[in-house]
């Protein structure tokens, strides 16, 4: 197949090149004249990390059984540049933006995404954070332009990422929608009974004279863990089978190397080697032995965590599943070669590797880069604005209560009770994303100081306070929705934080729908058809995870962003101490 056949694919993203030497010799192809080398080198879950995670984001077990320091853009690059030849292309596997510390999350991740297309990453799967500020905030950061609202970085004008994102399974709801994907007619042809792609499926990157087709997926579940405004015209379909007409259009214009490269992934038995199989059968086990058999790899993300395991495909043939951890503590090193002939992957020549990103070397352009940014950003990031008494952690209680969590439920109760007339508050767990230490703050302001870079640490998803009347038992099934069972998809138990004056009950035992009792506000027990007027942020507003009762509140009123609303009460009740976690009960 010639290039000028697969430049018509024109999969607005979907980009064909050739790859320029990097550094020393190629994967080796052995004595067979048909073989030709290639170097895969992924990262998974980045999130916007430039610099190096701390505390246990910051830890890895590496290959002998050591926990090591890991992660951190100069370290990241330096690796990168190690382990690159001549063969490679650096793949991604989503979550590379969103949940980002301020250095990058200050400038709209911009300056994680060029970084990412410094250390040479190619071809991105999109995770579902891709999509925490919508798919036209996601748009622009693929093709360019200011952010509409506030302008340009002080690095000038966005140009766009140097990678291409894809996504198969991501397709506008309304059928007349035209894609922003330009395909040919074959490929129309193809497409004609699935949908309309909202993204480029797939990115086809030549490598010594043969075509690599990757196929991009995100988890199906990402409409119950974002904002649902931001995706309102999009739909996400399940993986295999969008993995599998992906297959499809890429064996349709003779692309036979296909790797998939999937932000889905599965929880492992603790403490192993990343290299080990550690991987626990889930989500992602099924989509990795259930994809088309002409799909010769898949790498994925989302859980992060390391695993290296090889699964059989419907034909019965053996498949290379993996995924790197998180916050670039590890970058995956996959081998292989392809038959000039077939153009297709020799599955027997695949070795894979997941090295541990130690800080024992760096990068000095890197260096460089890191400081301009953080410079940059300091102004803002080291301003004090509160003091705490002691820690304050995310560990949780027998209950589920964090002291972080019930203080940021305070503050979004203070924050919402003018305009939103707020009588309680509650907040997801999975937004609260670092503890606050009294140590003293990486700017040096002092013990029990906390900066606002430290504070949007723990809050980084600008999210918006929103206020909703619920009934009593609304706000019931609400709290009934934080277990697994009844009619929500919850996988595994997640408690709201809740703020100072609302108490429950609940029952371990109880069946789905009995367990939450004794719900009190300041003190008066709540009845059925009470009127209340509850506080949340925009996420769990929207029905995120897997809360859809709360879309059943009615006259929304919208306040502050959530770190307003944080930081606000920091400076009011300074100095702040840790919450006693009392809120909620827990019986037999």
């Amino acid at each position: 197949m010639t290039s000028r056949s697969l430049l018509r694919l024109a999969l607005a993203g979907a980009v064909v090149t050739g790859m320029t030497a990097l550094a020393t010799a190629p994967a080796a192809a052995g004595n067979n004249p048909n073989a030709v080398p290639v170097r895969l080198l992924a990262l998974n879950d980045f999130h916007g990390n430039l610099e190096p995670p701390t505390g246990s984001s910051g830890r890895m077990v590496d290959e002998n059984g050591q926990t090591v320091e890991a992660g951190g853009a100069t370290h990241v690059a330096a690796h990168m540049k190690a382990l690159t030849d001549k063969n490679t292309i650096g793949v991604a596997q989503g979550d590379l933006i969103g949940a980002t510390p301020l250095i990058s999350a200050a400038y709209h991740d911009e300056p994680s995404v060029e970084f990412l297309g410094n250390i040479g990453i190619k071809v991105a799967a999109v995770g579902n954070h891709e999509f925490d500020e919508g798919y036209a905030e996601l748009r622009r950061i693929m093709k360019g332009g200011c952010h509409p609202v506030d302008g340009c970085s002080p690095a000038g004008a966005w140009k766009g990422a140097r990678y291409d994102y894809v996504g198969a399974n991501v397709l506008f709801k309304n059928p007349s929608e035209k894609s922003p994907v330009a395909f040919d007619a074959a490929a129309q042809k193809l497409l004609k009974d699935w949908g309309v792609p909202a993204l480029p499926p797939v990115s086809v990157k030549w490598m010594n004279g043969v075509p690599i087709g990757f196929i991009g997926l995100v988890t199906q579940t990402t409409p119950g863990i974002v904002t649902a405004e931001g995706i309102k015209d999009l739909k996400f379909v399940d993986e295999v089978k969008a993995a599998n007409v992906a297959s499809k259009l890429l064996k349709l214009f003779g692309v036979k190397a296909q790797v998939v490269l999937v932000h889905e992934g599965d929880q492992v038995t603790p403490g192993q080697s990343p290299d080990a199989c550690s991987a626990i059968p889930g989500a992602g086990n099924r989509i990795a032995t259930q994809v088309d058999p002409e799909i010769d790899m898949v790498l994925s993300g989302h859980s992060h965590q390391a695993y290296k395991c090889v699964v059989k495909d419907p034909a019965g043939n053996d498949r290379l599943y993996s995924q790197g951890g998180s916050f670039g503590r590890v970058i995956t090193q996959v081998d292989f070669q392809v038959n000039k002939r077939s153009r297709d992957i020799m599955r027997d020549t695949v070795t894979a590797d997941n090295h541990v990103v130690t800080r024992t070397i760096k990068d000095d352009d890197t260096d460089t880069f890191l400081k301009v940014w953080k410079d940059r950003v300091a102004p803002v990031a080291n301003k004090p604005v509160g003091r705490i008494t002691a820690d304050i952690p995310t560990a949780a209680a027998p209950s589920g209560e964090t002291p972080l969590g019930d203080l940021i439920a305070d503050g979004q109760l203070a924050a919402t009770k003018t305009g939103g007339n707020a009588q309680v508050a509650l907040m997801n767990p999975g937004g609260v994303r670092m503890p606050l230490t009294f140590a003293g703050s990486p700017a040096g302001e002092g013990d029990g100081v906390v900066t606002y870079g430290e504070a949007f640490s723990v809050q980084p998803f600008n999210n918006l306070m929103q206020v909703v009347t619920l009934t009593g038992a609304q706000l019931k099934t609400v709290l009934e929705q934080q277990f697994v069972g009844g009619p929500n998809a919850q996988p595994f138990q997640k408690i709201l934080q809740p703020s100072a004056n609302l108490t429950y009950t609940y029952s371990t035992g109880a069946a789905w729908g009995s367990k939450v009792s004794n719900i009190t506000i300041d003190g008066a027990p709540v009845t059925d058809a009470q009127q209340i007027r509850v506080a949340a942020n925009n996420f769990l507003v929207g029905g995120g995870d897997a809360f859809a009762a709360f879309k059943d509140g009615t006259d929304v009123w919208s306040g502050p962003l959530d770190i307003d609303a944080f930081v606000d009460h920091l400076t009011k009740n300074s100095p702040v101490s840790p919450p006693v976690t009392n809120r909620i009960t827990v019986t037999p």
